[in-house]
């Protein structure tokens, strides 16, 4: 076994300094409607600091900003938390809500870029990304917020949910477009089971309880895990006033989904969820990479295979199935789609439990049941693809650009591709600076949205 854990080493090795860079150089020709900063958040501990799991690590964003056919600049900055100075989470009063890694995922709402881990408050961003203080809603959100929040593509409105492993168990929030009012319900019938994504449909919020469960046993710091007693089930919550008290939850297969790429309702009213799940094997070999025991897979995701769910709410019964036997994770689509039928999905496939091929970007064409793979060489890491639409796309679903960042062991460099995300050719490439860290989730933020 190494001396270092898997999450201190290889493609996720921390860097130890905040750096800027300009004028960075670029190939090819970057479309213009790439006007705003790619922003992605990472686990990187200071050094000489060991986390317990990969995900203790104190968050770190990088970002890169584009603009008029240039890439501006590269920075990084760590989220300046109480915890990055080593205030505890857990106090004699409880958790403290600001002592967040901050470090799972950063996106915008109402004009201000959050940088979110799902055990706290999020931690608002300037658009230099330097840390501004944990942001609450002026006061009204008074539990953690998730790290995988939903905007409505319609409304503007974005939907997210806190999970605990005490009651409340699970209360689900709506802010208003403008980031300034928040609505708040709990929703009964929850367990202690860990929710890490969710889903919403045009009608309806979707959530997702697996086989994983709050663990007092667990002394990595995260205190979840699996077990066989515990249900496997899909939570269906009208969307909207009340919608809680008519929650509707369904029995499924054991397993766990970490990450969903969508949810929607067919023509026949039922409700169709898609994203990756593991088995028992796949979530232990995972978690042991996690947390750097024994007995782990070669990579942090083993065992995850792309997942489909369809619940019938008049007859009560889903229907679950393996929709391809790729080992994959980070399932995107366009963001446009989001609660709609959606054609393309994308997702980064892994090499085998063993450690045995190579990464590559996928994109699934649901429509045709066709699979397209962008495979990348040895040494080679891709990011989690950020789906842009094409300023003239003529609104076809998949005219767009994925952004996605190479983890590149062979040269100790990253780059930034612009992907055509119709059949997955590079459009341009930028140099980075330094090797960036495999990171987990990020955004696309254009200028518009930061604007005043």
């Amino acid at each position: 076994m190494s001396a270092k854990p898997p999450y201190l080493t290889g493609h996720y090795t921390p860097v130890a300094d905040e750096i800027t860079a300009t004028d960075l150089t670029v190939e090819g020709t970057l479309p213009p409607e790439l006007t705003g900063r790619l922003i992605r958040n990472s686990h990187n501990p200071k050094p000489g600091i060991t986390p317990t799991h990969w995900f203790k690590g104190s968050g770190m964003v990088h970002g890169i900003r584009l603009r008029d056919g240039r890439a501006e600049w590269y920075r990084n900055r760590w989220v300046h938390t109480p915890a990055l100075d080593g205030a505890p989470y857990l106090t004699e009063h409880g958790p403290d809500l600001t002592a967040s890694t901050a470090g799972t995922h950063v996106i915008e709402h109402g004009g201000r870029l959050l940088a979110l881990s799902e055990a706290a408050l999020p931690f608002e961003l300037t658009p230099g990304l330097e840390t501004v203080g944990a942001f609450d809603w002026e006061g009204k959100l008074t539990t953690a917020m998730t790290a995988h929040p939903k905007e409505d593509p319609a409304t503007g409105e974005l939907h997210f949910f806190a999970s605990s492993p005490l009651p409340p168990y699970l209360v689900h929030h709506v802010s208003s477009a403008d980031g300034k009012e928040l609505r708040s319900q709990e929703v009964p019938g929850a367990t202690a089971a860990l929710k890490h994504d969710f889903a919403l449909t045009e009608r309806y919020v979707v959530f997702l309880e697996g086989s994983v469960t709050f663990d007092p046993a667990e002394h990595s710091g995260i205190p979840y895990g699996w077990s066989d007693t515990q249900p496997s089930r899909i939570g269906v919550m009208p969307r909207g006033a009340g919608g809680a008290a008519r929650v509707r939850w369904f029995d499924v297969a054991p397993g766990y989904a970490m990450h969903l790429a969508n949810a929607y309702e067919d023509a026949d009213g039922r409700i169709v969820v898609e994203g990756p799940s593991v088995g028992r094997q796949g979530w232990q070999r995972s978690w042991n990479w996690w947390v750097g025991a024994p007995d782990r897979g070669a990579e942090p995701n083993s065992g995850a295979y792309a997942t489909r769910w369809t619940v019938d709410l008049a007859t009560g019964r889903v229907a679950e199935e393996r929709t391809d036997d790729l080992v994959v994770e980070f399932p995107t689509i366009n963001d446009a789609r989001t609660g709609q039928h959606h054609r393309y999905q994308y997702a980064l496939s892994f090499p085998d439990d063993l450690g045995i091929g190579n990464h590559a970007l996928v994109k699934y064409d649901r429509s045709t049941g066709a699979r397209r793979l962008r495979p990348f060489g040895t040494g080679q890491l891709p990011s989690e693809a950020v789906f842009v639409e094409a300023a003239d796309g003529g609104g076809a679903e998949d005219a767009g650009y994925l952004l996605t960042v190479v983890s590149d062991l062979n040269t100790d460099a990253s780059r930034l591709l612009v992907v055509d995300a119709s059949d997955l050719a590079t459009v341009a490439t930028v140099h980075l600076p330094r090797r960036v860290p495999a990171m987990i989730h990020g955004s696309w933020i254009p200028d518009a949205a930061l604007a005043g």
